[in-house]
């Protein structure tokens, strides 16, 4: 090649070269595109503006969706209230179960891949033969009028808690069967979360099935106070806190911990207030299928009834108050607030740590915006527990009411014995002057009869 040819190589050669170097320029500068050879401005500053726009977007739509989603819930939660006390235990039932599937899926991530047998069928085994077992003695007796008709059903009332314990013997039983070499430590890890979750989770639900049928007051409140104690500790964390509370949970601070107690506390004072009048509230069930439309009326629980209370003289005298007039409920919500604000959210953080042990964000998806069930109940297990036994300790006059007696008898005694025990009232009240001699001749005849046609049957 000759000198001249060699130099318009070159020179055709040198615009590629610079043309290649400008378009390795980093995004973001003003270079040369690479296939025209044109003077451009580079596009990073366009794609991180449309990057940051798209999750401003995206954030908007995740709390409209919350928001939306939170007031759906708060509908849903009063029209279940004001259903009745059934289809608040309907509603106690669902969250339960669907809590238990989240909390098993959670925990039971790692062995999904095992296929191994019986595995889910005995969770779900488990789980309603504890339902039964725990709910079956509470319901029985709503349903007393269908034993005579059904002597299937009498008989398994009476006998329940040995057909719950062949049930549960059944499913050991199951359990060692399906049991195989090479996954053994597995296998009984999974039994042991499964009682571990119906410890914590269906036992615990039970108990809030009981406060409803104490009276909605006492499941209405303590939901209540947990879910004002979320908000306000929320809030009082991001306005003022600055000390963390607990290592698991990083952005609970103790200065929203403490001011979260103080607004649950005024909380207590005003749900008593607006919900204490209402005898739908406060009186316990009678009637499974009672409604917010149904006439109710009960003897009064005394802490609902006005009762005075003495003043130390010697703090007082001088502002001349000697007694004040309150009803005791207000001292038994001061103090199922101190346990919503000082408690109860450690059942959140031991979800909490129960997430990050398994290093997923929420339990679930089954509330759009808010994660899993277990997301927004997780308080609400703990609170209901020591809510009942709250209740059964200080509150309850643990008295024998009809109802009681009526169940005792229904699925204890035979047609033979009730016969005996109508007879013997029926003395009773001859001696006390309440029925005539005739009356008790005659009405000693009638059960003679009924006693004689029993006993041609």
């Amino acid at each position: 090649m000759s000198k001249n040819e060699e130099k318009r190589s070159q020179q055709v050669r040198k615009p590629t070269t610079k043309r290649t170097a400008s378009a390795k320029e980093p995004a973001g500068k003003s270079g040369y595109n690479g296939a025209t050879g044109d003077k451009v401005s580079g596009g990073g500053d366009s794609g991180s503006s449309s990057a940051k726009k798209t999750e401003k977007e995206s954030k908007k739509y995740n709390f409209l969706v919350r928001t939306l989603w939170t007031f759906v819930m708060i509908a849903g939660f009063f029209a279940t209230l004001a259903a009745g006390h059934f289809w608040c235990i309907i509603l106690i039932l669902v969250c339960q179960i669907t809590t238990f599937k989240e909390c098993i899926a959670v925990t039971g991530a790692s062995g999904r891949a095992r296929n191994l047998p019986l595995i889910k069928t005995l969770n779900w085994y488990f789980l309603f033969t504890t339902i039964y077992f725990l709910e079956g003695k509470s319901l029985f007796r709503f349903f007393q009028p269908y034993f005579f008709e059904y002597k299937l059903l009498a008989a398994i009332a009476s006998n329940h808690k040995f057909v719950c314990y062949c049930l549960y013997l059944l499913g050991f039983v199951m359990f060692v069967c399906s049991l195989r070499k090479g996954f053994l430590k597995w296998q009984f890890a999974s039994l042991c979360v499964t009682h571990m979750t119906l410890l914590l989770v269906v036992f615990q639900a039970h108990l809030i099935i009981k406060n409803v049928l104490n009276g909605l007051f006492w499941f209405l409140v303590p939901c209540g106070l947990v879910i004002v104690n979320d908000i306000s500790a929320y809030l009082c964390g991001i306005t003022f806190g600055r000390t963390k509370l607990i290592e698991i949970s990083p952005k609970k601070t103790l200065e929203g911990f403490l001011g979260a107690w103080i607004f649950t506390a005024g909380a207590s004072l005003l749900l008593t207030r607006l919900l204490s009048p209402w005898m739908y509230l406060t009186c316990p069930v009678q009637d499974i299928r009672t409604n917010l439309f149904t006439p109710i009326s009960c003897d009064l629980n005394p802490v609902f009834i006005p009762q005075d209370y003495r003043l130390p003289p010697i703090i007082f005298e001088k502002f001349g108050i000697s007694v004040f007039t309150i009803k005791p409920i207000y001292f038994h919500a001061l103090n199922l607030a101190s346990f919503a604000s000082l408690f109860a959210p450690f059942g959140g953080f031991f979800a909490s740590g129960l997430k990050r042990t398994f290093q997923v964000k929420d339990f679930g998806q089954s509330i759009p915006g808010h994660g899993g069930i277990t997301d927004r109940v997780d308080c609400q297990f703990i609170m209901g527990s020591f809510s009942n036994l709250y209740y059964e300790t200080f509150i309850s006059e643990h008295r024998i009411t009809v109802e009681t007696i009526l169940s005792t008898i229904l699925m204890n005694l035979s047609e033979r014995q009730i016969l005996q025990l109508i007879n013997t009232l029926n003395l009773i009240f001859f001696r006390k002057n309440i029925l005539s001699a005739e009356n008790y001749d005659n009405l000693t005849s009638i059960y003679k009869s009924a006693a004689d046609a029993i006993t041609e049957i």
